[in-house]
């Protein structure tokens, strides 16, 4: 019963990211064709939409007290396959087989997830944490985590790279250590809500700003990644990310395939397949779309009359070019 109340919670909290990032995107095509565009966070759009964010996100943060993170993460694919129709329905978008068929696959693949996820304690003690965090298989991969961050960071803040890889490599990053920092937190506030205390422990603090500033920043670098590109592309490209880096914490952090089966762990990496071929199906072949305005209409401008024949000219830096006058013409 934990678990499964685990599972309606990331459920639910996945629709409202997927429903949220949609909202967003629908804010800043909203502003981007204002002839005065104002800042994007100044729209109550844009407000709604990150308010759904942070609750799905707290919601998502709830159910790893209830599951384990390698049952939580890979729930991720709702968002997905509610993202597909969420966009038909606001941004306009086609319906296509391809969307039914990934989402299919996407489903299929999150029920055998769900079905082989080992069965682990979800209460965990403030000393078994404090042990978590000084073993060898976590400070090593700490220590990588750190230095991918940077480099990453580097690309981003010095390069000027903002390639959707790039921003959400750091996004999913960013929830490993979100993720193993939530299932510590609502772990100890369990066992305290039963009797045994564990807040006067100082990892229950270490864990709590661990939290919310990796979680700060997720959501930071995830709204660059929605401003900048298409919501059917982040939606699954993010969930991609971040169930492969929530499950890969989880394995070395909590150690969740300790005494796992080979079947379940076979099956388990099976379902993975599936979900992510599922995803790839959804996403692939979604272009932007773009107006089909071939003239640029100035509107009347006195004593001009051939801004109507103004084109953009792909072939040239500059923004447009008048063609076939003659010198008379260009002059004026």
């Amino acid at each position: 019963q934990t678990q499964l109340l685990g599972v309606f919670l990331a459920a639910a909290s996945n629709i409202l990211i997927s429903a949220s990032l949609i909202i967003q995107k629908c804010a800043h095509l909203r502003l981007a064709c204002q002839a005065d565009p104002k800042p994007y966070y100044t729209s109550k759009l844009w407000c709604c939409g990150i308010t759904l964010l942070g609750l799905g996100e707290v919601g998502n943060f709830t159910a790893y007290g209830f599951a384990p993170i390698a049952l939580v993460a890979p729930l991720g694919c709702v968002s997905v396959v509610g993202s597909a129709f969420i966009s038909v329905l606001f941004l306009k978008k086609s319906m296509r087989a391809a969307d039914i068929l990934g989402g299919t696959l996407a489903i299929t693949g999150t029920y055998l997830l769900v079905a082989f996820t080992p069965n682990v304690p979800h209460e965990l003690t403030a000393r078994q944490v404090q042990n978590y965090l000084v073993s060898w298989p976590f400070l090593v991969y700490s220590i990588l985590e750190i230095i991918l961050f940077c480099i990453l960071l580097y690309f981003y803040k010095r390069k000027g790279m903002k390639h959707i890889v790039v921003l959400l490599m750091m996004v999913a990053l960013l929830a490993s250590l979100t993720v193993i920092a939530v299932k510590a937190v609502a772990s100890m506030v369990t066992l305290s809500a039963k009797g045994k205390m564990q807040l006067t422990y100082p990892v229950f603090y270490i864990m709590i700003v661990l939290m919310v500033t990796s979680c700060a920043f997720q959501v930071k670098f995830l709204n660059q990644a929605a401003y900048l590109y298409e919501a059917t592309a982040v939606v699954p490209t993010n969930f991609v990310f971040v169930t492969t880096s929530a499950i890969i914490s989880g394995v070395i952090f909590y150690r969740e395939f300790q005494r796992a089966a080979l079947l379940s762990v076979f099956m388990f990496l099976f379902g993975c397949l599936l979900s992510y071929l599922g995803v790839f199906v959804i996403a692939r072949n979604k272009k932007e779309e773009h107006l089909q305005i071939h003239f640029i209409d100035y509107g009347h401008i006195p004593g001009q009359k051939l801004t109507g024949k103004i084109q953009p000219d792909s072939h040239s830096s500059c923004y447009g070019t008048l063609h076939n006058e003659d010198d008379s013409v260009k002059a004026q």
